[in-house]
C-alpha cells in the first residue's frame, strides 16, 4: 500500500515537578531547604529513514507521546528527564502545521524537533536567597508542547517518467533498473509511484520515478493525476515516455503538449524542467507512421527525441546515457550558482513563553488587569494555595515593575488586580 499524506497528532512530555525538602540529619542544626528540580519532558523528534517508502504506518498508529520527567528529590536530586520519542519518517517527507510548511526532511538521518518537551519545575532548594531562607514552595513542571501535524510524502528522484497511461513507462523503469512494476494493457496499471536506481557503471548511478496517473485534467484530480504531480516537483530532469505507435489512437504530439499543459498548470516551474522525449514502441511498424513527425515536429521546439522500444532495449542505453550527462551539467550548474534563497522551508523551532516583563496594564471596570502571554504558563506551575507562593509572586511582580506600573495607571489601595486568574487587592 502506497501512502503518502497523513496526519498525526504529537504530544511532547511534561516536565516533572520540583519538590520541597528540607535535610534532616544528626549533628546538623538548620540543614535547609534541598528540594531538587524535576527534569524535562521529553521531545518529539522525526527522523528521516531511507529504508522507509510511505506513510503507510501512520494509518494504523497516529497518536505519539514523549515520556514525562521524573519528580525532583530530596537532597537536591535532580528528576530524570524524559525519553524521546523518535519517529521515523521516509526521506522527502514535507511537515506542516495548519497548512504551513515547517520542515522539509531531504537527507538520511537528518532529525527535526517538531515538539518540545517541558522543562522540570525548580525544587525549594532554588527559592533559598538571603531573604527567604527557608521557602516551603517549589514549581511544577511545565506541560509539554502538543500539535497536529501533517505529513505529505515527495519522493526524491533524480529523473521522473512522465506520459499518459498505457505509454511504457513501467516496461522501461523495468528495463534501466531492478525495479518490477506490474505490466499490463490497461488504463492506469500503475497506480502507486515506482522507483528505481539505474547503474551506467561503478560510479554513476541515479534514481528514477515512475509517476503513473496522468492524464489531461490531472492538475484539477482527473485520474490520479492529482494524487502523484507532487511527486514530479522534486524530480531534477523529466523523460518524457510517448506511444510512437498510437496503439491507444491518441496523437503522440498532441500528448506531449496535453501532458506538458497539466505540468504547468500544476506548477509553471515544472513545464520549465529539463525533459528528454522517449518515442517508445518502435519495435512495432505502427512507429514509422508517427515517429518522422513526434521527431521534426519536438526538435523545433527545442526537445531532444529518442526513438526506443522499452520492450526490447533499443535505444534505451542512449537515452540513459544522455540523462545520466544532462544530471551532471544539471550538478555543476548548481553548485557554481548562488541559490536565490539558500534554506527554502524554515525548520520549525518551538517557541518559549515570552519573558514575564513583557507586559500591559488594562483596566476593565473596576479591575486592572495585568496582560501578559507570559503569566499563565508561569502561574500555571504556580501552587496559588500555598502562602508561601503567593508572597512569591508578590515579590515577582513587584521585581519586575509591575506594581510600579499599577500604581501609574491609578491603582489605589484596595483595588482588585487580576494576573492570570488570580485576583488580589493591590496595597501600596
Amino acid at each position: 500500500m502506497f501512502v503518502d499524506q497523513a496526519v498525526i497528532r504529537v504530544k511532547a512530555g511534561d516536565g516533572g515537578d520540583g519538590v520541597v525538602s528540607f535535610r534532616r540529619e544528626k549533628y546538623v542544626p538548620a540543614g535547609g531547604p534541598d528540594g531538587g528540580n524535576g527534569g524535562k519532558g521529553g521531545d518529539v523528534v522525526l527522523v528521516a529513514d531511507e529504508g522507509l517508502r510511505t506513510l503507510v504506518e501512520f494509518r494504523y498508529r497516529s497518536h505519539f507521546k514523549a515520556e514525562n520527567g521524573a519528580r525532583g528529590g530530596g537532597g537536591r536530586k535532580q528528576g530524570k528527564s524524559g525519553a524521546d520519542q523518535m519517529i521515523k519518517v521516509p526521506v522527502g517527507t514535507i511537515v506542516k502545521v495548519d497548512g504551513q510548511i515547517i520542515g522539509d526532511l531531504t537527507a538520511h538521518g537528518q532529525t527535526m524537533v517538531v515538539a518540545r518537551g517541558g522543562r522540570g519545575g525548580l525544587g525549594n532548594a532554588a527559592f533559598a536567597g538571603p531573604t527567604r531562607q527557608a521557602p516551603a514552595f517549589a514549581q511544577k513542571g511545565e506541560a509539554g508542547e502538543e500539535l497536529v501535524l501533517e505529513l505529505e510524502l515527495k519522493l526524491l528522484a533524480d529523473v521522473g517518467l512522465i506520459g499518459y497511461p498505457n505509454v511504457g513507462k513501467s516496461s522501461l523503469i523495468a528495463r534501466i533498473s531492478a525495479a518490477r512494476p506490474k505490466i499490463a494493457n490497461y488504463p492506469f496499471t500503475t497506480i502507486v509511484p515506482n522507483l528505481g536506481v539505474v547503474a551506467l557503471d561503478d560510479h554513476t548511478s541515479f534514481v528514477v520515478a515512475d509517476i503513473p496517473g496522468l492524464i489531461e485534467g490531472a492538475h484539477q484530480g482527473v485520474g490520479l493525476g492529482h494524487a502523484f504531480l507532487r511527486h514530479v516537483e522534486r524530480t531534477r530532469v523529466l523523460i518524457h515516455v510517448l506511444d510512437a505507435a498510437a496503439l491507444e489512437g491518441r496523437d503522440p504530439v498532441a500528448d506531449f503538449h496535453n501532458i506538458n499543459e497539466e505540468l504547468r498548470l500544476y506548477d509553471p516551474k515544472l513545464a520549465k524542467r529539463p525533459q528528454l522525449v522517449a518515442a517508445n514502441k518502435t519495435d512495432l511498424p505502427q512507429a514509422a507512421d508517427h515517429l518522422p513527425r513526434i521527431t521534426q515536429s519536438l526538435t523545433e521546439l527545442g526537445y531532444e527525441v529518442f526513438p526506443i522500444s522499452a520492450a526490447t532495449g533499443e535505444g534505451v542505453d542512449r537515452l540513459i546515457g544522455r540523462a545520466a550527462a544532462l544530471l551532471d551539467e544539471i550538478t555543476r550548474l548548481e553548485k557554481d550558482s548562488t541559490p536565490e534563497e539558500e534554506n527554502l522551508y524554515v525548520f520549525y523551532r518551538p517557541s518559549r513563553p515570552p519573558s514575564l516583563r513583557d507586559f500591559s496594564i488594562a483596566k476593565e471596570g473596576d479591575v486592572f488587569v495585568v496582560e501578559g502571554e507570559g503569566f499563565e504558563g508561569w502561574l500555571a506551575r504556580l501552587d496559588l494555595n500555598n502562602y508561601e507562593t503567593l508572597m512569591y509572586i508578590q515579590r515577582t511582580l513587584q521585581r519586575i515593575g509591575v506594581t510600579d506600573a499599577l500604581r501609574e495607571a491609578g491603582a489605589q489601595d484596595g483595588d482588585t488586580v487580576k494576573v492570570g486568574d488570580l485576583e488580589f487587592e493591590f496595597l501600596e
